[in-house]
């Protein structure tokens, strides 16, 4: 049997996606993980390629949308029949997963900066006599220049 076409138990499933069986079947509860079959017993069964769309599952709510939002973006197979609305569903999708990604890139460049900022600072502060300490409010604003620390020197001091 091809190991694309490999049916797996929920459990061994849930292993090899690193996931639980709760997760799962809470899944296919709200219509984002349809198991690829049954057995007469009730057994669910999943395919390999559904670690693909349990990923990007994964990866939607890391960029924080809801499993609301991800059922919407990800009812793709519901419109199979017409091909050029399935494939405009599809793009659609990916093109939102990559506003969310190009959003989340902006952030973290952001915080990025923000350390480079407090990493110079920390370089002044190798030279200043005082130390952090509730007496002199932790160094806040910075006893040298008098300006307010960055805000990641700010929370570590």
């Amino acid at each position: 049997m091809n190991d694309a076409h490999e049916l797996l138990k929920i459990g061994d499933f849930a292993r090899v996606a690193g996931t639980n069986l709760r997760t799962l079947r809470y899944y296919e509860e709200l219509g984002l993980l349809e198991p690829a079959s049954r057995s007469q017993g009730g057994f669910r069964y999943y395919r390999r390629t559904q670690l693909n769309r349990l990923n990007m599952i994964r990866d939607l709510q890391s960029l924080g949308l809801n499993l609301d939002r991800i059922r919407e973006l990800m009812a793709t197979r519901e419109v199979v029949d017409d091909r050029e609305k399935f494939l405009t569903r599809v793009r659609q999708a990916l093109h939102e997963q990559d506003r969310l990604l190009s959003e989340r890139v902006r952030a973290l460049e952001e915080q990025r900066a923000g350390i480079a900022k407090a990493l110079a600072k920390l370089h002044d502060c190798e030279s200043c006599r005082h130390a952090p300490q509730s007496d002199n409010n932790f160094c806040e604003p910075c006893t040298t220049t008098g300006l307010p620390l960055p805000e990641t020197i700010s929370a570590l001091f």
